[in-house]
């Protein structure tokens, strides 16, 4: 495929060469903080995620949809490389964030 570099972390235009890169890392619905999935906190984690969701005003779902979803996403898309320990923390996380959204 002309133009689909996988052998580096930038695409042609000096941007994530991986779209699911580029949604974790701009989501143009969420501004989260840096790091935000790399901290050992399940609390803390689910209380960033639940003021992103919170202030954005161009999320298309509610908050705790957005919040979640997001969460999810980032699970799903960092797969086997994923330490297993933070694999464990974020989703000890959604459990706080359904805590924090009253769905628990």
């Amino acid at each position: 495929m002309a133009g689909n570099n996988r052998a580096g972390n930038k695409g042609p235009d000096g941007g994530p060469d991986r779209w699911s890169q580029g949604v974790t890392e701009g989501s143009d619905a969420l501004d989260l903080e840096e790091g935000v999935f790399t901290w050992a906190d399940p609390a803390r984690i689910a209380r960033s995620l639940k003021r992103s969701a919170e202030a954005s005003d161009r999320r298309k779902s509610s908050p705790y949809r957005s919040a979640m979803s997001m969460l999810t996403f980032y699970v799903n898309r960092a797969g086997k490389d994923l330490d297993a320990d933070q694999r464990e923390v974020l989703e000890r996380a959604k459990d706080e964030l359904r805590k924090a959204f009253g769905r628990a």
